[in-house]
């Protein structure tokens, strides 16, 4: 019975992110989640309660996943930039559902607790690295974090492409945002800079 029960809440979640992602929050429609899971409306009322616990649901499931695929490398700050450019390119719903919660909700699920347990581990973890020496001080943690995810994610909200772009370019387009974070977080002796 259990096993039902995962099932249907993953079939659910899962229709929830495709709608959630396509037409937002107010433009998504229970309705249509439950047909696309092929459940009933009642179940996700159940599992998840109203709308918007259940977009919160969907965004906590994406953010795990994206923590886990993705964990943060502070000594490797261009590196785990490559990997963010790559997880987006995968699951570009991450992106889609973090703009529709910042139109719609002011950020509401940028707040939940474990996006904000995650972003304190990562600016820890920077702030460590700026300490052994590794990154450079020159922003504060919360702020190089914020650039890292913004260098990573800025080629899905720049030039949103009409047609498919070929490996060589996807290729060339996270090489540089690896060489962009690289440039940002080394310490200015190595890049030639005035302290």
């Amino acid at each position: 019975m259990g096993r039902d029960i995962q099932a249907t809440k993953k079939r659910l979640l899962d229709a929830a992110t495709n709608e959630f992602a396509q037409r937002g929050i107010a433009g998504a429609r229970v309705d249509r989640i439950a047909d696309l899971a092929g459940c009933s409306k009642a179940l996700i009322y159940d599992y998840f309660g109203n709308k918007d616990q259940l977009f919160d649901a969907v965004y906590d499931a994406l953010v795990v996943t994206l923590m886990q695929a993705v964990p943060i490398d502070a000594e490797d700050l261009p590196g785990y930039a490559g990997r963010l450019f790559d997880q987006y390119q995968a699951c570009p719903e991450l992106l889609r559902l973090s703009a529709w919660d910042i139109l719609e909700r002011n950020g509401v699920g940028a707040r939940l607790d474990v996006i904000q347990a995650a972003t304190q581990q990562k600016i820890a973890a920077i702030r460590q690295a700026q300490g052994n020496g590794h990154v450079s001080e020159h922003w504060e943690p919360a702020k190089l974090l914020t650039l890292i995810l913004v260098i990573s994610t800025m080629w899905l909200f720049v030039a949103p492409e009409a047609e498919e772009l070929s490996a060589t370019e996807i290729n060339a387009r996270r090489r540089t945002v690896i060489d962009a974070v690289r440039l940002l977080v080394a310490p200015y002796d190595r890049v030639g800079c005035e302290s």
